[in-house]
């Protein structure tokens, strides 16, 4: 995925599927992977969609997540292609291991024979979050936003829990910075972490977000998460 040859048609497809992902937020309508990742000419290409899905991570299916609905039997093996495809080296960093394991473990969410895999069933240690500083741990989970769905109850979302003024400290911080997209990924685990302190305003700094973050569809993509984390998801 490093290659320098495939970066642009690899930017390219990440910002057609995370384009295609907010469309689908947007409107509640029907999401196919399958075909939302497609190659400079416009076809398909197998290499090129499996390296995309894998950089938009857990992500790549949220609307299935979000609504609770299954897959198509094509979406859920490209899917399971990407995950199976570009496993973390042995000196990836923490976030790389928990993007990964993020994958896996919404792969076994829809597909029952995944849950038996061992790497599945293994977190990776959220210990150097623990006495992060603030900046830090808010950079690191704007990262890992994909692990803010609901029910997540991994050592990651735990370690949130417990620093919610540190995450909205971070989110201040990010917004004051113009990182729309830190700020983004931070506004959606603070929709779900109790005790943000009243005064953020995080409504209105959601949407301060999406306004001046509006030309990235990453940026967007993670707003409409945390939006409908907060408002819930229409059935």
């Amino acid at each position: 995925m490093e290659d320098s040859g495939t970066t642009t048609p690899l930017a390219g497809a990440v910002q057609g599927l995370t384009s295609e992902l907010v469309s689908a937020l947007r409107s509640g309508g029907r999401f196919r992977l399958t075909g939302s990742v497609a190659g400079p000419d416009g076809a398909a290409a197998d290499g090129l969609a499996l390296a995309a899905v894998r950089v938009v991570g857990a992500d790549a299916v949220l609307p299935g997540v979000l609504r609770r609905t299954p897959l198509e039997p094509d979406d859920l093996a490209l899917f399971g292609k990407a995950v199976q495809a570009y496993p973390p080296p042995a000196d990836a960093s923490p976030t790389s291991l928990w993007s990964h394991w993020a994958m896996r473990r919404t792969l076994a969410g829809f597909d029952a024979s995944f849950d038996g895999a061992p790497e599945h069933a293994t977190q990776p240690r959220a210990a150097w979050l623990e006495d992060a500083p603030w900046q830090v741990l808010t950079h690191q989970l704007a990262v890992l936003a994909p692990l803010a769905v609901p029910g997540t109850d991994c050592e990651v979302a735990q370690v949130a829990r417990t620093r919610p003024v540190d995450v909205a400290r971070g989110f201040v911080r990010a917004v004051r910075r113009r990182d729309w997209l830190q700020a983004a990924g931070a506004g959606r685990w603070l929709v779900l972490l109790d005790g943000v302190p009243q005064t953020l305003g995080l409504e209105s700094g959601l949407e301060f977000v999406a306004h001046m973050g509006s030309t990235d569809p990453r940026v967007v993509l993670q707003v409409e998460a945390a939006q409908l984390l907060r408002t819930g998801v229409p059935g």
